[in-house]
C-alpha cells in the first residue's frame, strides 16, 4: 500500500540532484513539501497535507551508507593525472561489412605518430572515430566508401586516470557527470577503458570542464 513516505522516496530517487540537496540540508522543506503536494496527491489519489509531506521529507534517509560515502570520497581523492587534448574531430559512420577494413587503414597511418589522438567506438548500428583534426583528410580518404552520418569539429578531450578497483565503486561516474551538469557543461561524448575515463566537450567549455574535474579530488 502506497504511503506518503513511499511516494516521497519514489520522487527523490528519480531526481538525484534534489535528493542530494535534501541530504545536505540546503533545501527549504516547507517549500519542497508544497511543491510535492500535487504529485503525491495524484499518486495516492486523495488530497494530502503539506505538513505530512514535510515530516516524510525530514525522516527520509538517503540510500547511501556512511561507509560507501567515505569509500567514494577516498576514490575521488585518488584520481590520477588529468590530460587535455584539443583540436579534435568526431566522425560518425554507419556500420558496414567494410568499416573495419577502413578502420585498419587509418590505424596503420596513426600508430607511429604519438602526437595523434585516436579513439574508436563501435555500437550496434554506428561507429565513432575521434581523432586529431590534422588527420581529417586521411579519414576522408580511407572512409570514402562508407556512409558518414555525422561530423563534429572543435572538440577537446579530458582524460582522467582512475584508481584500481574503480569499477567496484558505485556512483563514481555519477559524481563526474553530476558536477559537470551542475556547471551546465554539456558532454558531447564519453569514452572509457578499465582505468581511464575520457569526456569530449566543445572547445569553448574545456577550461571550465577541466576545473570541475580537477576539483573532484577536493
Amino acid at each position: 500500500m502506497k504511503t506518503i513516505a513511499s511516494c516521497v522516496e519514489d520522487i527523490l530517487i528519480t531526481q538525484p540532484f534534489l535528493e542530494e540537496a535534501l541530504s545536505r540540508s540546503i533545501i527549504n522543506y516547507s517549500a519542497l513539501a508544497e511543491e510535492l503536494k500535487t504529485p503525491i496527491s495524484d499518486m495516492l489519489r486523495k488530497p494530502v497535507k503539506s505538513g505530512a509531506i514535510m515530516m516524510a521529507l525530514r525522516r527520509y534517509n538517503t540510500p547511501n551508507t556512511l561507509r560507501h560515502s567515505l569509500k567514494l570520497k577516498s576514490t575521488l581523492q585518488k584520481l590520477g593525472d588529468i590530460t587535455v587534448r584539443s583540436n579534435l574531430s568526431d566522425f560518425t559512420f554507419q556500420n558496414s561489412e567494410t568499416l573495419i577494413q577502413s578502420h585498419s587503414k587509418i590505424l596503420e597511418q596513426v600508430e607511429s605518430n604519438k602526437d595523434v589522438f585516436y579513439a574508436f567506438t563501435r555500437g550496434i548500428y554506428e561507429s565513432n572515430i575521434i581523432i586529431s583534426s590534422s588527420e581529417k583528410k586521411a579519414i576522408t580518404k580511407y572512409f570514402v566508401a562508407e556512409n558518414q552520418t555525422g561530423i563534429q569539429e572543435g572538440l577537446s578531450a579530458i582524460s582522467v586516470r582512475l584508481p584500481k578497483d574503480n569499477s567496484k565503486i558505485s556512483g563514481l561516474y555519477y559524481q563526474i557527470f553530476k558536477r559537470l551538469a551542475w556547471e551546465n557543461i554539456p558532454i558531447y561524448e564519453v569514452v572509457s577503458t578499465t582505468n581511464e575515463f575520457t569526456v569530449l566537450v566543445e572547445d569553448h567549455v574545456v577550461d571550465k570542464a577541466f576545473s570541475v574535474i580537477k576539483n573532484l579530488k577536493n
